[in-house]
């Protein structure tokens, strides 16, 4: 008897893994009977295929409380649901050695999609231990970059299948036609940079605001941060404080932020970690150029080690504000890296990568 699956995802917040999340359990709907879908944000459901199942507590009044009773209330949903029966998959997107340890409780099989370098996490003891020894009782672990495969089998001797985030390169391009009413980018003589992502610790855009109130006194330049979370008032308030309002705007998170990104000349990416950043595939494919912090792990693979893009010095503001002026002054070799980037992109096809998701999963259901 095939297996039912469960997709597993506690939190749904609006970035990159949320955006994967959509992508693949849709594709995953049209091959696959019987999918549901384990969150605690309800609202998910109009965006999910009308096949899948959707498991969610009947109250929203969760939607506010903290990402720790989020992921606790999705793992007691997941414990009913296999409790009644457990003939399941699961593909866990997020809470991993949760959903491992009650899956194999149940005599479940789980694979688990593990989206952030184990830099993100490996500093915290408690962390380190439970993933090195858990994460290893699940029958599969799907990573999305090389250099994240191999710093799971050096760190932590798990062995893992590497499939890239699917990318609609079609219709990224498709969407960046879409009218855009921002009248801030609207200078030609202006050096348009921007960033867009959660405003965490973890994407360190103060890095940017930092590197960026030194050279605006050097080159004509503006600066856009696009995204929302914990970070917002911080960033808001330093461009307040530093009076940068005229050439800064700190903006929520934009559902469709291509015309946006078509509209700027630079993106900048100042992760301390990633996985495999999602926003620099789309940035490449609107042939933007791109200076990238040197994080683990992604980064240097999608930019070919700079071939692709500019990299610079983790945390280094002084080398990103050297890397910025070097990309103003150096725009025919900023166009010979962006072409370089779009050639590449077929990596990260999303029909390809979605059909890996498909077989891989598949073969986990009998």
């Amino acid at each position: 008897m095939e297996k039912k699956i469960i997709i597993f995802i506690p939190h749904i917040r609006g970035g990159g893994v949320e955006k994967n999340f959509f992508i693949i359990s849709n594709y995953l709907a049209k091959k696959i009977k019987n999918i549901s879908v384990i969150t605690v944000n309800k609202e998910c459901k109009s965006k999910l295929d009308k096949k899948i199942k959707l498991i969610s507590p009947e109250s929203s009044k969760w939607k506010n409380s903290s990402i720790y009773i989020k992921y606790l209330i999705a793992i007691i949903l997941l414990v009913k649901t296999l409790f009644k029966n457990n003939n399941y998959l699961i593909f866990s997107f997020q809470a991993n050695w949760y959903s491992i340890l009650v899956a194999k409780f149940f005599g479940s099989k789980v694979i688990s999609r593990s989206n952030t370098a184990p830099e993100g996490w490996s500093n915290n003891f408690l962390k380190k231990f439970l993933y090195k020894n858990i994460l290893r009782f699940a029958d599969l672990i799907i990573v999305n970059s090389k250099e994240f495969q191999m710093t799971m089998k050096k760190n932590f001797d798990i062995n893992t299948k590497v499939i890239y985030n699917p990318l609609n390169l079609k219709k990224i391009i498709k969407l960046s036609k879409k009218k855009l009413n921002f009248s801030f980018f609207n200078n030609k003589n202006d050096f348009k940079l921007i960033n867009i992502g959660r405003f965490t610790d973890q994407k360190n855009q103060i890095l940017i605001l930092n590197a960026f109130k030194n050279i605006s006194k050097k080159i004509n330049a503006k600066l856009v941060i696009a995204g929302r979370g914990i970070n917002a008032s911080l960033l808001k308030n330093y461009v307040k404080e530093n009076k940068l309002s005229n050439s800064i705007k700190i903006i929520d998170f934009l559902e469709n932020p291509f015309p946006l990104l078509k509209k700027s000349d630079v993106f900048i990416l100042s992760s301390n970690f990633e996985g495999l950043p999602n926003v620099l595939m789309e940035a490449q494919s609107l042939k933007l150029a791109i200076i990238s912090s040197k994080c683990p792990t992604g980064p240097r693979e999608i930019l070919l080690n700079g071939k692709a893009g500019i990299l610079f010095k983790l945390n280094d503001q002084h080398d990103l504000e050297k890397k910025i002026l070097y990309s103003y002054k150096n725009k025919k070799l900023l166009r010979d890296k962006i072409n370089a980037g779009y050639k590449n992109l077929s990596r990260f096809n999303q029909d390809r990568n979605l059909k890996k998701y498909f077989q891989t999963i598949k073969k986990y259901l009998n």
